[in-house]
């Protein structure tokens, strides 16, 4: 007998709610026990998700709302995290479309929205946040259904139904004038609107592997949609790559189907249903379980590729090995293999230099989090600026570029415009919406480097930005790089109070009195455009009596504290961030002034 189902994706803009809903879909649905102590937002699981509110890799749980099973999945907003939208996508039959009712559509809800459209669903739209001041439902709507047209909808897909909602308040309404107070209408829309998925029963069982997770006591376990057959526990099951290469034949362990927030263990699982699966250590993402009567994959369409690299290095600064557990590139290499396992959207190659991995990811950010994630680990190394990978495409050299949205105050908004424009960025359109002007540029991904900080403090903190990969267009030209240069310590040793008093008119710093530098390491930022060497670790030579009382007061102006993702953006191509769980620290990569010289000329004789 066929259960009731319905598999819907979550999909939306960074901080639109996504998450927030979920969590209040789960609570309504009779999920938890009355007296359960649960966590705000318990689908972003991971410490990174928790302190920045965003999702980072995507989540399943199941409700059962009168006898329908609805299968969620939680999608990451971000633009670099687009590799778990798309593949999550091919594991649902219907989204819900997002929008925050006083943003409305940006860039990343045009892209999640394509994707969907293109598999042929008919999106629910909910307009969410309706409880803001600034909300406007009505002229939101009106913005998504233009953009359902500029994606080429379909006459069905263009009549979508509508839904509204305050899911921190934990109610959706069909009409803004309703008084309903729960999730009600949202549950029912769902199991009326989203078609159920084939439930082909009486065919050979096959699983296109969506998603893979590890437990501790049972390995690798392959998370999907049931595509037809049934499969019950101990069954042999065939692992076949995408390609249709034989990788294993084993048996089934374990069967698990989701329900809240937990993963049950069942003895069959049928067509239709999102289950995890336990027993395949070699299970990669795109694979196919296959039941042995019939050894064929299930067709698999590569995600995105990458647009940006770093190159990831064993850390030989002086202070190697002092803060991390992990440092050797045996340990890091493991480290970013095992991530390339979950993480679609990231390629690792091995260089030359058996210290040194190009990774390649969708963004900056998806970088950062990596890099992030290893140095919560334990992990010690050292990474370049990000660089963006070109394509030859018809012979010319083709660069990645983005699609900007930036919400900025009308008074700042000529700045952030001449500095875009700066970086070979073009404007596509510009509206003014109250105070605040929205402007969308298309720019080339390499001129966003280091952007983001430098308008944060041309609008004073109130700008905001969004960007999404758009296209591959041909070559842009040379764009200028840092404009102000780096201090860089002359000594090894421990800064002083008195050395950074005589320095401060040279420039900001990043380092306190009391902090341990090396040679070579950058301890803040020149006022001027080219690097300086400076002692920052210079005493007081101690005389045998004061002159005054006030001799040894200094005022020193407070360091600039930098956060990984304003280090990535601040190095420039001669120099190396130093990743370590205690520290970051920004260095050249050559630590010796003289060899730096050497370096610089043998550049310019190229």
């Amino acid at each position: 007998m066929t259960q009731d189902i319905r598999n819907i994706a979550i999909i939306a803009h960074v901080d639109h709610g996504k998450t927030t809903l979920v969590d209040k879909m789960l609570r309504q649905s009779g999920t938890f026990r009355e007296n359960q102590q649960v966590d705000e937002r318990v689908m972003d699981s991971g410490d990174l998700e928790k302190e920045k509110g965003i999702t980072i890799s995507s989540k399943n749980t199941a409700v059962l709302w009168k006898g329908t099973k609805i299968n969620i999945v939680d999608t990451p907003g971000h633009a670099d995290f687009g590799g778990e939208v798309e593949r999550i996508l091919k594991m649902v039959n219907g989204v819900i479309l997002l929008v925050d009712a006083a943003e409305g559509p940006l860039p990343q809800t045009k892209f999640v929205l394509r994707k969907s459209l293109a598999l042929g669903y008919q999106p629910i739209v909910l307009i969410n946040k309706i409880d803001r001041q600034d909300a406007r439902p009505d002229a939101v709507l009106n913005m998504v259904f233009d953009l359902f047209v500029s994606l080429d909808a379909s006459d069905e897909q263009l009549d979508f139904p509508v839904l509204y909602a305050a899911a921190i308040d934990g109610y959706a309404k069909t009409e803004l004038e309703d008084e309903n107070v729960d999730m009600a209408p949202l549950f029912d829309k769902i199991v009326d609107h989203i078609p159920p998925p084939k439930q082909i029963t009486d065919a050979p069982f096959k699983m296109l592997v969506s998603s893979v997770d590890w437990n501790d006591y049972v390995g690798r376990i392959a998370i999907g949609r049931v595509e037809q057959g049934t499969i019950k526990t101990n069954q042999e099951i065939i692992l076949m790559d995408r390609k249709g290469n034989q990788k294993i034949k084993a048996k089934a362990t374990k069967l698990y189907t989701f329900n809240g927030l937990n993963r049950e263990p069942v003895d069959e699982a049928q067509a239709g249903d999102i289950f995890a699966m336990a027993g395949y250590d070699a299970v990669e993402i795109g694979d196919t379980l296959t039941h042995v009567s019939d050894p064929t994959p299930i067709e698999y369409y590569d995600i995105d590729q990458p647009t940006m690299a770093m190159y990831f290095r064993v850390n030989n600064s002086p202070f190697a090995g002092l803060e991390g557990d992990y440092v050797t590139s045996n340990q890091i290499k493991d480290r970013l293999n095992k991530e390339i396992r979950t993480n679609v959207s990231i390629r690792v190659e091995q260089t030359d230099n058996p210290d040194i991995f190009r990774v390649a990811g969708r963004g900056e950010l998806q970088l950062a989090i990596l890099i992030e994630t290893m140095r919560r680990e334990g992990y010690e190394f050292a990474v370049s600026r990000p660089e963006v990978l070109y394509r030859e495409i018809d012979g010319q050299t083709h660069e990645p570029f983005e699609e900007v949205v930036i919400d900025v105050h009308a008074d700042y908004s000529n700045k952030v415009i001449d500095n875009l424009q700066k970086r070979k960025g073009i404007m596509t359109s510009m509206v003014q919406e109250g105070e605040n002007h929205r402007v969308e540029f298309k720019v080339p991904s390499r001129g966003l480097i280091g952007f983001r900080g430098e308008m944060l403090t041309e609008t004073r903190g109130t700008g905001i930005m969004h960007q999404q990969f758009d296209s591959y267009e041909p070559y842009a030209g040379d764009i200028p790089g840092r404009t102000r240069g780096a201090l860089i310590s002359l000594e090894k040793g421990d800064v002083t109070p008195y050395a950074l008093e005589g320095l401060q008119d040279r420039g900001q710093f990043i380092v306190e009195p009391g902090d341990p530098v090396y040679t070579g390491q950058v301890v803040g930022i020149n006022n001027r455009a080219d690097d300086l060497v400076v002692n920052v670790v210079k005493k007081k030579n101690l005389t045998n009596h004061r002159a005054t009382q006030t001799a040894d007061s200094v005022k020193i102006s407070q360091a600039k504290k930098m956060s990984l993702e304003q280090c990535i953006e601040f190095i420039d191509n001669d120099e190396l961030l130093e990743v370590t769980p205690k520290s970051l620290r920004i260095r050249k990569t050559y630590l010796d002034h003289n060899e730096r010289k050497r370096a610089e000329k043998k550049k310019e004789l190229v």
